[in-house]
């Protein structure tokens, strides 16, 4: 029997057996949702981590230079004593490490603290994220503005007190007005407003519309206490290419600034996107193991129901099958006709699951704050696991077919 013909032939019994298929096809169906949707919501995720949290919050082909790491994962209580032992970044290290590094790589002093704004239009609110800067920060960290301007290095070098502010900060502090050239505090310490940054939603909970950015040697530097200890220096590289032999570099200045021997490990962190997100990598490639995992489970349970199905169609069909052997059918016409049916019925139950686990993440993104990305490749091993279950569960039956007597065959009723 052709091909398109065998295809045609079992979805035409799907059709005509319509409750018998529906069972059939329930357990490759349901497996294969549930695959779609796990696999969908961990690429979501990880696309969420990897683009929003590495590329707004750490920057592209950016590293920092810190005292001990700000993400931190399973940190013993002898590790966190040791990382107090460690001499502060400070801003002479900064200068160090500006003076080192070649003219295409940039470069930005940064420190941060919780505080507290106020405005003649209102005088309390959640707390702020407050950052003295200088100016190389904005560009690094591809920060764009929709009103006014960032101060410039002139300013910071004057320790000028401006701000830029989050659209959230503007919206709050001056609502229904124009918040350039007005004064907002920070901790009583009073600031000119001259920037408002475009809006940037939240990464892990924190609200990137809430903070706001002054000069790092204005005022802001003793409300963050910068001059005792920095948050940290942001070096990037100005290629992917250029960025380890820029990491050693600033490697080299940190090491000779801290007097550390040849045989002494570093006592400061160089922290980009491939440290911060390793521990992410290995959760997402534990979530997509059980995401597959566990779906594989009604695969088994669906192949033999599809087994057993097959089987009662071979003791259903024993006459036509001597029929066909009988005007010339060989055994491998018939196996391949049984095996091309199973796999049609399991490869329709893996698209009708595809279909079904699309709309589930979707409903999840929905819903939740989870995202959902569809992964090319799960849908591919869908349809690809879907006809494997079919052909391995429809082996047997059709091995059954295969064997049988054309006399014996053509005498059943």
């Amino acid at each position: 029997m052709p091909l398109f013909d065998a295809v045609r032939l079992a979805l035409q019994t799907l059709r005509v057996q319509k409750l018998k298929s529906f069972f059939t096809l329930l357990g490759v169906t349901i497996s294969v949702t549930f695959l779609i949707a796990v696999v969908s919501v961990v690429e979501g995720m990880s696309k969420y981590v990897e683009q929003d949290f590495a590329g707004k919050f750490l920057g592209v082909n950016t590293f920092n230079v810190r005292r001990f790491p700000d993400i931190q994962n399973d940190v013993t209580d002898l590790e966190w004593r040791a990382w107090q032992r460690r001499p502060r970044i400070t801003p002479d290290d900064g200068e160090a490490i500006k003076a080192a590094l070649p003219a295409d790589a940039r470069w930005a002093m940064q420190d941060l603290q919780w505080g507290q704004a106020s405005s003649a239009f209102k005088t309390s609110g959640q707390q702020v994220l407050s950052m003295a800067v200088t100016p190389g920060y904005f560009g690094i960290k591809d920060l764009n503005i929709t009103t006014g301007r960032i101060f410039n290095d002139q300013e910071d070098a004057l320790g000028s007190n401006v701000v830029v502010i989050g659209s959230e900060i503007a919206e709050q502090y001056f609502p229904n007005l124009d918040p350039l050239g007005r004064e907002l505090r920070i901790n009583k310490f009073p600031f000119t407003v001259i920037g408002v940054l475009e809006k940037q939603g939240t990464v892990f909970g924190l609200n990137l519309d809430r903070q706001i950015m002054a000069p790092f040697h204005s005022y802001m530097s003793i409300i963050t206490r910068a001059r005792l200890n920095l948050y940290g220096v942001v070096v990037q590289a100005s290629t992917p290419a250029a960025y380890p032999a820029l990491q050693q570099t600033v490697r080299e200045v940190m090491r000779k600034r801290h007097r550390l021997r040849p045989s002494e490990d570093d006592n400061f962190v160089l922290e980009g996107s491939d440290t911060a997100l390793a521990q992410w990598l290995t959760i997402k490639k534990f979530l997509v193991l059980a995401g597959m995992f566990l779906p594989a489970i009604g695969l088994v349970v669906g192949a033999i129901v599809i087994m057993n199905i097959m089987l009662v169609a071979v003791a259903e069909r024993t006459r036509e099958i001597g029929i066909r052997m009988s005007i010339g059918a060989r055994r491998r016409d018939i196996l391949r006709q049984f095996l091309i049916e199973s796999a049609t019925l399991s490869v329709v139950g893996a698209i009708l699951g595809i279909v079904l686990g699309i709309g589930l993440s979707k409903g999840v993104a929905a819903v939740s704050p989870l995202p959902a990305a569809v992964a090319p490749w799960s849908i591919l091993l869908a349809v690809t696991v879907g006809a494997g279950v079919g052909i391995i569960a429809g082996a047997y039956p059709a091995s059954r077919a295969s064997k049988l007597d054309p006399i014996f065959a053509m005498r059943q009723e």
